[in-house]
């Protein structure tokens, strides 16, 4: 049986699903879509897990190069494929092994739903049944039990705090759920601290994005998972195209440590539906604002609250619900304590203008 079928590409700028589902055409889920990664060499090579490595292409993390088969050496055996069966249909995405007996992570969205969970080991025909210990759907992360596991390889979880603006990554995933084994990509650190809606402390990568790659590793140069690839934005009136974002492994861990306590999270669902940043000097120059601080939206996904209530780019969110917004983690732990229906107050500037609107927060599972 060949992977499951693509879902068609959403039309205007938003966050992009990526865990594939076969019956049911998946667009943008909670804070939005999930990640992530496809890059070709300058003589358009793609780099794959089963093809030759880079003609010699090395990354180079603090000056100190290896390359990209060596980094795969590391990582590959402990990177599962993962396939899933619910009311809505088949489900594919990717996940990392992180304990010898079996503990894989993956992005929350990738099983949510499942009543079965299968994952592919590197060089194995067969799934493994796993089962679900625990998911928080806010963080965007589950944990997951390959059933009577033990002695298997696993990934060594680094940190994301030493993560440069520039420095080099590669993404690995089950892409499109193609056979023959995980795609591997390329792409630098291209910013930090990225929020969007329900995420924040994200890592944003200018590795091109496949349907797929949901819960797989962003890796350094040294072979240490620094974070799981996670979401994607795309078009937008500044034309963005492939921007990826990946889960901070910082922010990850002690997540995962709550997971292994089992159950599934329960958290507000509410939607606003902004990508933002922090308002920095060099922001403010840019967008010639008045505002001193703030969250500046970057994008605005289409369809979405935010979009209703003719909220826009460049916009600078001052204040939600009379709580003051210094930053754009403050928007995501804002939004955090709201349920989907309700209403709430923003203040904002435009350039030089105050304006007041009034958002109606949707349910993100219908993004």
């Amino acid at each position: 049986m060949g992977p499951p079928p693509t879902p068609p590409a959403r039309r205007g700028p938003g966050l992009l699903l990526v865990a594939l589902v076969a019956a049911m055409v998946g667009t943008l889920a909670g804070v939005g879509g999930f990640l992530v990664a496809d890059r070709v060499t300058d003589d358009g090579t793609q780099l794959q897990a089963q093809g030759p490595a880079a003609n010699g292409t090395s990354l180079e993390l603090r000056g100190e190069p290896l390359d990209i088969q060596g980094v795969l050496a590391r990582v590959q055996p402990a990177v599962v494929a993962i396939r899933t069966t619910s009311t809505r249909g088949a489900g594919a995405g990717t996940g990392m092994i992180i304990t010898p007996d079996g503990e894989v992570l993956t992005n929350a969205h990738v099983v949510q739903g499942a009543s079965r969970i299968e994952v592919t080991l590197e060089g194995e025909v067969a799934a493994r049944p796993a089962d679900l210990v625990g998911a928080d759907s806010l963080a965007d992360l589950a944990l997951l039990r390959i059933r009577g596991a033990s002695g298997l390889p696993a990934v060594e979880l680094g940190k994301s705090a030493p993560l440069r603006v520039g420095d080099e990554v590669v993404a690995i995933g089950n892409a499109l759920a193609l056979p023959g084994g995980p795609t591997v990509t390329t792409g630098i650190v291209s910013a930090k601290d990225r929020s969007i809606d329900q995420l924040e402390g994200l890592i944003q990568t200018d590795a091109a994005i496949n349907p797929g790659n949901s819960g797989g590793p962003l890796v350094d140069a040294a072979g240490r998972v620094v974070g799981i690839n996670t979401a994607v934005l795309r078009g937008g009136a500044s034309a963005a195209e492939g921007i990826g974002l990946a889960i901070a492994m910082d922010t990850a861990i002690p997540v995962i440590d709550d997971l292994r306590k089992g159950g599934n999270v329960a958290q507000s669902k509410a939607f606003m539906g902004v990508s933002t940043q922090d308002l920095t000097d060099a922001v403010r120059e840019r967008i010639t604002t008045t505002a001193t601080s703030g969250a500046v939206i970057s994008e605005i996904v289409p369809g979405s609250p935010a979009a209703a209530a003719d909220l826009r780019r460049f916009d600078v969110i001052t204040r939600i619900n009379g709580t003051d917004i210094r930053s754009s983690a403050a928007v995501v732990t804002e939004v955090r304590r709201h349920q989907p229906g309700e209403r709430v107050a923003v203040q904002l500037y435009r350039g030089s203008e105050r304006v007041n609107v009034t958002v109606t927060l949707a349910n993100r599972d219908d993004f």
